[in-house]
């Protein structure tokens, strides 16, 4: 089981990052998060995974959704949340590219098959104050 964050700025961007050269999925853009240790809950993996890779200490708010990426040998869940950072300001502490982009320009990213449903459900929300 994989854990990633839908993590906002003031002005709405979602923080993305790239995965590096060497990994699978190499140049791929994501939501930040990692794998769940056995025995570890989802919520208690996400804020590790950002603290051990964006040296951000960081709040999980509420699940968002979820997406499964089945390969050859394996079948990948992965469970989004929506976060928020507490403290600190994001660092490529994993060798990994760093950006915030706004909901539309996720959908001209590369991005792993699994998040599709998730960047299709954030460019249709309604930006906070409309109506």
């Amino acid at each position: 089981m994989v854990v990633a964050g839908v993590i906002r700025d003031s002005g709405g961007r979602i923080l993305v990052t790239r995965r590096p050269e060497g990994r699978h999925m190499a140049g791929l853009w994501e939501f930040p998060g990692g794998k769940v240790h056995p025995h570890e809950h989802p919520e208690q993996a996400l804020i590790r995974e950002l603290r051990e890779e964006l040296g951000v200490d960081a709040a999980v708010v509420a699940p968002v959704t979820f997406g499964v990426h089945d390969e050859r040998d394996r079948r990948i869940v992965l469970l989004f949340y929506e976060a928020r950072i507490t403290s600190g300001e994001p660092e490529a502490l994993d060798g990994q590219e760093i950006r915030w982009v706004t909901p539309i320009e996720l959908g001209g990213l590369s991005t792993p098959p699994a998040d599709a449903r998730l960047i299709l459900m954030l460019q249709q929300e309604r930006p906070a104050g409309s109506s």
